[in-house]
């Protein structure tokens, strides 16, 4: 449970007053039921951060809802992680073949099972990406009223991308509600007047969110081993998700030839080791076009690879930029930091990847696609000014003086000039990033979110 009453000094009495009138308009209409949010991961990645905050808000609320995660097998993910990558337009991989859309079925069938024995005819459900579409119908014929959400999305259409939709299509045939983060990516065979556009949100108060003090900042990165000459003197603790104080005592696995000082200017990224964030491009990017002019340090950031159970990519991926790293020359090499962050505590975690947006002088989401790039509307929380493609849900994240729209993600000479500029005109920098700060309170905090599945669940019932 997360107190909804913390949001006021954010947001506002009027808007708090709002979302308050909306729940319980809300309840009064769902009655009995439950709302399902039906996921396949529970931790890594902004789908699984984002329930954990919105659900917390929403139990404050007194409004019956659950969250359960499927499984599947390897091959399971595999095929999803391929549609996921041809929703975005990325054809690698080839056609999805009969074999791999009957596995893909089967597995969602035996968790069909599993959740028809807790969904009761009425509840609503929500089920998430790509993995969960095949659940529709069964969970229909249950009696649920079924809404799937797409967190991923292309403003145009190619082959791949029709090919993903043509494989999913026939799974969604019972959806009473489609959501997608943007208007642009709604396929043409979905009927308008059962979309709603919910862009994703943070909470400011999550432990990924949270303030932390100067002190805090620099005790917790000493403690995961990414700034040389530091011991954690300082305090470590945060405030978990349920209220209580926890404590930052992981180390980081970090692959350095030598580390940032305390006041050293960092550029980072943060994302997971998928080959549309381009982390190793990022990599070249700063190699060829910073380290010869230019000053600080890049840190690309993901998570232990081992942890991330719906991603079966992120090993490889990360070996690629390992590999590349290594073939740098040496003085390069030394300004160039490969960080991957434990994922054994989820609130640990979100307090790592905090404290390092937060001392960040540059943060970077140069993604070759994105459905909306959550880490984007972190890092501008923090009031640091942001260099992110112009693509996908980041372009209505970086409006103009708040952070750096690159039109061309695979132009590195112009994201090399974009982070010069802002390394050397820290005025500049600041004055963005205030600017940063302002938008995301206005536009993408969980109370908009949650006023926005409202009015789609008040239309699904009726």
């Amino acid at each position: 449970m997360r107190p909804v009453s913390q949001l006021e000094p954010v947001i506002g009495a009027d808007r708090q007053a709002e979302l308050v009138r909306a729940a319980d308009n809300f309840r009064s209409k769902l009655g009995e039921r439950t709302v399902w949010n039906i996921s396949s991961t529970a931790v890594g990645g902004g789908v699984a951060e984002m329930l954990q905050v919105l659900l917390g808000y929403v139990a404050d609320l007194d409004i019956a809802s659950r969250w359960m995660v499927i499984t599947g097998d390897a091959e399971f993910f595999v095929i999803t992680k391929r549609l996921h990558n041809k929703i975005h337009g990325q054809a690698a991989g080839g056609p999805l073949t009969a074999a791999e859309a009957g596995h893909y079925a089967t597995t969602l069938a035996a968790n069909a099972v599993d959740l028809t024995d807790h969904i009761r005819p009425g509840d609503l459900v929500l089920l998430h990406d790509p993995q969960t579409a095949g659940l529709t119908e069964y969970l229909a014929r249950a009696g649920a009223i079924v809404a799937w959400r797409s967190h991923i999305g292309l403003d145009w259409a190619n082959e791949a991308t029709e090919e993903a939709w043509s494989f999913l299509r026939p799974h969604l045939c019972s959806a009473k509600g489609f959501v997608f983060s943007r208007r642009e990516y709604i396929p043409p065979w979905v009927p308008r007047d059962r979309v709603a556009i919910i862009p994703p949100s943070i909470d400011p108060f999550s432990p990924k969110n949270q303030y932390l003090d100067d002190a805090t900042v620099r005790a917790v990165l000493a403690t995961i081993g990414v700034i040389d000459g530091s011991s954690p003197h300082g305090p470590t603790s945060f405030q978990r998700r349920e209220g209580v104080i926890g404590r930052v005592s992981r180390p980081a696995e970090v692959i350095a030839e030598q580390l940032p000082g305390p006041d050293d200017q960092l550029v980072i990224q943060v994302s997971r080791w998928d080959r549309l964030k381009d982390a190793e491009a990022v990599m070249c990017g700063f190699a060829d076009h910073v380290t010869p002019t230019g000053r600080g340090y890049l840190l690309l950031v993901g998570p232990a690879v081992a942890g991330v159970t719906d991603d079966p990519e992120g090993a490889a991926v990360f070996a690629e930029c390992l590999e590349r790293w290594y073939e740098l020359p040496a003085s390069v090499r030394a300004r160039i930091v490969l960080v991957t962050l434990p994922l054994e505590d989820a609130d640990e975690n979100a307090v790592m990847v905090n404290a390092l947006q937060r001392h960040a002088s540059v943060i970077v989401q140069k993604s070759l696609a994105e459905g909306f790039g959550l880490t984007v509307a972190e890092g501008m929380w923090k009031s640091r000014p942001v260099i992110g493609s112009a693509v996908g849900g980041i372009i209505d994240q970086i409006p103009e003086g708040a952070g750096v729209l690159l039109p061309d993600p695979r132009d590195l000479d112009a994201f090399g000039a974009a982070v010069r500029m802002l390394l050397d005109d820290p005025d500049k920098a600041d004055r963005m990033g205030r600017a940063a700060r302002a938008h995301i309170s206005e536009n993408y905090v969980g109370d908009r979110h949650l006023l926005r599945y409202e009015r789609l669940f008040d239309a699904m019932l009726a």
